[in-house]
């Protein structure tokens, strides 16, 4: 879902660090995988014209910037678009800040030229600036096992004044010095981060980074969350109607294609919000302080929602399976599962036959419509958890969606496009016969259950 690059001059540490971004994003990230990736691709004939453009010295400042430019725009389209919709975090060694860097300013190309040349590449969502003094970025490259790995890597390792001059580029641009160009201004950037001391100093530093990063993530810049969704959706969607084994412990699978089992959805919303409400009521007042008091919550409605997508899962396999869309922190993922369980058996937990493995939670078939519907309307959850709250009493649910998308403004209108499309992936849970609602009144119908 974001593509995070490492930016700074040779030798100021950006592999190591790459690597370590990598594991920070594995362990603290919820993400359905973490790529690494590099650019110029030395493996590539794209990214092998450009190394060998610079190595020779022969084509001209705009023609070296051309290569770099149909590399980064392959490798952004062909490579990294299509690991980002799957939910992925991709994170580059270098990126298209260095080409404005070492072509724009260092080979007096001009930022805007250079802008132009990589205008239909990705931009990163979070650049990670890593610096370090030219003597020991040099001293590094001279020495040891660093010396070793970059061989016939460093085009640019020739004076310690071209490393002044690239140092100077990267504090001017990524520093604000100079205007970033568009579209590279929407992204973040972080640093510098000085990496003269420790590996345990600069990890630590990267780690406050991206747990600032993740803390208050930003909308992505290259994907939609509704196509990460989709995507995601559509996959476990396949891999249920696949599925041919069972879990120790298990049910048979299901026939998940009319999952409302004859309910209008209004009904399922209005008794999985009664329910759960009396059930927060009832419950102790610690547990009730570490838990959302509504089944309208995001928290809820993504993990009720992802558990009707998963046979099982522990704790670790349930974030795994919610994605970076539907990502809930660990420690709140299991304050809901011991909720679920204790309070309200929506779920049941149980071990393997052996015992070793952590406690799996299944969603029990009653609340399987609820969640499948949490998934669908997950767009639309923050105006139906507002229309809950102004309801009263005696809240009228039949009628609520209609209330919300009548005369709506543009924001509800496209989060109503957005659950229309998710019946692609998800199915309406009645008739397969019926055709898939495809404008919102339709919507209107399906959730009055006609």
């Amino acid at each position: 879902m974001y593509l995070i690059t490492l930016e700074g001059g040779d030798g100021s540490g950006k592999g190591t660090a790459t690597k370590m971004v990598a594991d920070i994003l594995r362990q603290e990230g919820a993400f359905t995988s973490v790529q690494v990736t590099a650019e110029p691709r030395r493996n590539h004939p794209l990214g092998q014209l450009a190394v060998e453009a610079v190595r020779t010295g022969e084509a001209g400042p705009f023609q070296e910037a051309g290569y770099f430019a149909a590399d980064r725009l392959d490798h952004s389209h062909m490579w990294i678009r299509p690991r980002l919709m799957l939910g992925a975090a991709v994170v580059s060694e270098r990126n298209v800040h260095s080409s404005l860097v070492y072509q724009g300013i260092v080979g007096d190309l001009g930022l805007q030229e250079v802008a132009r040349l990589n205008a239909n590449a990705l931009v990163p969502d979070l650049t990670i600036w890593v610096d370090c003094e030219p003597e020991i970025a040099l001293k590094r490259i001279n020495e040891g096992t660093l010396r070793m790995a970059t061989v016939n890597k460093t085009e640019y390792f020739e004076t310690d004044e071209l490393q002044a001059r690239i140092r100077v580029g990267f504090q001017q641009l990524l520093g604000g010095e100079v205007a970033m160009p568009e579209p590279f201004n929407r992204g973040q950037i972080e640093g510098p981060i000085m990496n003269h001391k420790t590996e345990s100093d600069l990890e630590d530093a990267l780690r406050v980074t991206i747990r600032r990063f993740l803390r208050s993530p930003p909308p992505p810049l290259n994907v939609t969350t509704q196509e990460v969704e989709m995507s995601l959706l559509k996959q476990s969607m396949d891999a249920q109607d696949g599925q041919q084994t069972l879990d120790v412990g298990g049910e048979p699978q299901k026939d998940h294609e009319e999952w409302l089992n004859g309910v209008p959805p209004w009904r399922v919303l209005a008794s999985a919000h009664s329910i759960y409400s009396t059930a927060w009521e009832a419950s102790d007042e610690r547990l009730a302080t570490q838990v959302p008091r509504s089944a309208l919550s995001r928290t809820v409605f993504s993990i009720v929602g992802t558990l009707s997508l998963v046979p099982s899962a522990d704790v670790r396999q349930l974030r795994a399976a919610l994605g970076p869309v539907r990502s809930i922190s660990h420690r709140h993922t299991q304050r809901m599962l011991q909720f679920l369980d204790g309070q309200q058996g929506w779920i049941r937990r149980h071990r393997s036959i052996l015992g070793r493995e952590a406690p799996r939670a299944e969603l029990r078939p009653d609340w399987l419509a609820f969640g499948r519907m949490a998934l669908i309307l997950a767009p639309l959850r923050p105006w139906i958890d507002e229309w809950a709250k102004q309801a009263g009493e005696r809240p009228r649910w039949k009628n609520s969606l209609s209330q919300i998308l009548n005369e709506a403004e543009h924001d509800v209108r496209t989060a109503a496009w957005m659950a229309i499309e998710r019946f692609r992936a998800i199915g309406t849970g009645l008739d397969t016969e019926r055709p898939l609602p495809n404008d919102i009144d339709d919507l209107k119908r399906w959730y009055r259950g006609g």
